[in-house]
């Protein structure tokens, strides 16, 4: 498998900057690896505190927790939050996690093509 496609696989299906690390492009991938998993430690721990807000309403209420009582609950805290902080990470993943196999494939398309020329 060439370079261009195996750094695109790896950062495109497995983790966005994982191709670079294998094209030895080690800052590049340090850098956007750290952007999508820093993004994506935020947004787990931004639903996990809206979940135990959630949970803590329905307690208070005095309803039995299920599914009926947690859907409308988060029904009506989604609607207050807004989730302008998720939809801005969420941008950033998508974008790193483009930007990021596209680099890829082009570090591994001129590695390939540095290989095959004769000099």
């Amino acid at each position: 498998m060439n370079n261009a496609v195996k750094g695109a696989l790896l950062s495109g299906l497995v983790l966005p900057g994982l191709g670079q690390l294998v094209l030895r492009q080690y800052r590049r991938g340090a850098v956007i690896m750290l952007a999508v998993l820093l993004s994506l430690a935020v947004i787990v721990v931004d639903i996990v505190q809206q979940a135990l807000v959630i949970l803590e309403k329905i307690e208070l209420q005095g309803d039995a927790i299920d599914i009926d009582a947690i859907s409308n609950a988060a029904a009506q805290e989604s609607a207050r939050s807004g989730g302008v902080t998720i939809n801005i990470l969420m941008l950033v993943v998508v974008v790193c996690w483009v930007a990021g196999t596209v680099d890829a494939y082009r570090i591994g398309r001129k590695k390939d093509l540095e290989r095959s020329t004769p000099g």
